[in-house]
């Protein structure tokens, strides 16, 4: 079967701002794939299908379970407020869909819906005040660099546009709004006009209108569009306006404009345009600052390098580091870099660099052995009584081998342990492997964290050892098929109520303790 990968913007979030396109994409999908709140707007559009929500900065892991589905033939709707090009789902499904070598020939077809930004339903409520050039900025710095953005403002504001932030500001982001205003107050009045539209067309939809040097007086946040005029834009009677061009062109107040249309485009009438005699000093300078801006767009250093993350240990079984391998660790990291200790017996890299492999040749160069970070699978071994029990070390090592560093929905932690006093907590893991007498006992479900913090389930005792690799790599293979994006191994158990075989059972409540009042 082919698949389908609707990827919708629904607009604003009330229905009469949706398009008939968009209704009709998500009620002939089989998934509905999306941010809970968004799932939440779209709710009567729903009816009894699936529905796959997760929460904010969990975009990567939607677009990856809807290639999944698409790929087993499903029609999937993954749903986006405002334009699902527009800060949205579409840029991120094509990624994921190119990484897997998707081309338009292949078997998932994708159709992108638009929908109306939040940077036109804002102005729609304002007034009219994008009549001109207009630019949308974020000011989330969790993707793109904050000294980027700067620019970014720097550039609209010196260049007249009218600006929309997106993203101003959140619980934990709040100097990003004060520097964007510190910014612009270089460039603009203080009395330029700014409006603020809070959840625009829905239940809690505010909206105020003041001018920049006040627009921190207000409540601003992650719901929040901030529309701010260029040096054109006035407020008539509550209402924001650009005006449409200079007004050199019309005059609104006769009744026969003085430039008949046939005489606008004449250069006459255009003395500002680039290719005017009396504009060539201007076009010298503006050419002379788009080749500065070149050079320091080829000058690397300008920009921070990416952060290359990645586990390092001496081995599986092997706990100890040797001198010399921590002095090539100590020269990798250096100063501007990171290097911590986990609970999971290795050390975390955090290395600025644009040559990922070049470290990770280095590494195991000196005998380490390296893993990426983050949702893959972790194998914790202990260290088998520093190798003296030795004879389950081999499975451990073929495990990591096969599964180690496997991109999962969620980070899941398999430990192995060589005897039956488990001293290293494998049955506390998400899935825990015991050698014992000869075989393996297995244990699903574990949950380390937390007040409901509790052991794995046993499963199985005695499995031999030439079938545990198998086992294990079953039921692994089976969560990363099945489990919906960002959900843990324990939770997938107890929702799907058997993996690899193995059937889950509910715990038993754990005993309440009465105790007596005094002198009772």
């Amino acid at each position: 079967m082919k698949g389908k990968l609707l990827i919708v913007g629904f607009g604003p979030g009330s229905e009469e701002h949706m398009t008939k396109r968009a209704r009709e994409a998500i009620e002939e999908s089989d998934i509905i794939i999306g941010y809970k709140t968004y799932v939440d707007l779209v709710a009567d559009l729903i009816s009894n299908k699936q529905v796959i929500s997760t929460g904010m900065t969990e975009e990567v892991s939607r677009a990856q379970e809807a290639v999944k589905w698409a790929e087993r033939g499903k029609t999937v709707a993954v749903i986006s407020s405002g334009d699902a090009g527009v800060y949205g789902m579409a840029g991120l499904v094509y990624e994921v869909l190119i990484e897997k070598g998707w081309t338009r020939e292949s078997d998932i077809e994708v159709e992108v819906i638009p929908g109306i930004s939040a940077i036109n339903s804002c102005a729609a409520l304002l007034g009219a005040p994008i009549m001109h050039d207009a630019c949308t900025i974020s000011l989330s710095d969790h993707l793109t660099p904050w000294a980027l953005i700067e620019k970014r403002i720097e550039a609209a504001a010196a260049a007249d546009f009218v600006i929309a932030l997106y993203n101003p500001k959140s619980g934990r982001r709040t100097r990003q709004i004060v520097e964007a205003q510190r910014i612009l107050l270089r460039y603009r009045s203080p009395n330029t006009p700014v409006g603020l539209v809070k959840s625009a067309y829905r239940t809690r939809q505010h909206i105020v209108l003041t001018d920049l040097a006040h627009m921190l007086d207000y409540d601003i946040g992650m719901l929040t569009t901030v529309i701010i005029g260029n040096s054109s834009t006035f407020v008539y009677d509550g209402l924001m306006i650009t005006p449409r061009g200079y007004q050199r062109k019309y005059t609104l107040s006769a009744a026969e404009q003085p430039l008949k249309p046939h005489e606008r485009l004449r250069k006459e009438a255009e003395p500002w345009a680039l290719d005017q005699k009396k504009s060539e000093p201007v076009r010298e300078v503006a050419e002379a600052a788009l080749q500065k801006l070149a050079i320091r767009h080829q000058d690397t250093t300008t920009f921070a390098p990416a952060i290359f993350e990645i586990a390092v240990s001496p081995g599986v079984a092997n706990k100890n580091f040797t001198p010399k391998q921590m002095m090539v660790l100590a020269d990798i990291v250096d100063e501007d870099g990171t290097m911590m200790y986990t609970p999971d017996h290795y050390l975390k890299l955090e290395v600025p660099t644009s040559d990922p492999d070049l470290i990770i040749a280095r590494l195991k160069e000196a005998g380490l052995t390296v893993a990426p970070v983050g949702d893959v699978l972790t194998l914790k071994a202990c260290d088998f009584c520093d190798g003296e029990k030795k004879d389950a070390i081999p499975y451990a090592e073929q495990l990591y081998e096969q599964l180690g560093g496997m991109a999962l929905p969620k980070e899941l932690k398999l430990g192995v342990n060589g005897c039956g006093m488990a001293c290293y907590g494998a049955v506390r893991e998400d899935i825990g492997v015991v050698y014992r007498k000869g075989a393996f006992d297995l244990f699903l479900g574990g949950k380390t964290v937390g007040r409901n913090a509790h052991p794995g389930q046993l499963v199985a005792e005695g499995i031999p050892p030439s079938e545990i690799v198998s086992v294990v790599t079953r039921i692994i293979q089976e969560y990363k098929e099945r489990a919906h994006p960002n959900e843990r191994f324990h939770k997938f158990f107890k929702r799907v109520k058997q993996v690899g075989g193995f059937v889950y059972q509910e715990a038993k409540q754990a005993a309440k303790i009465e105790v007596p009042a005094c002198g009772e």
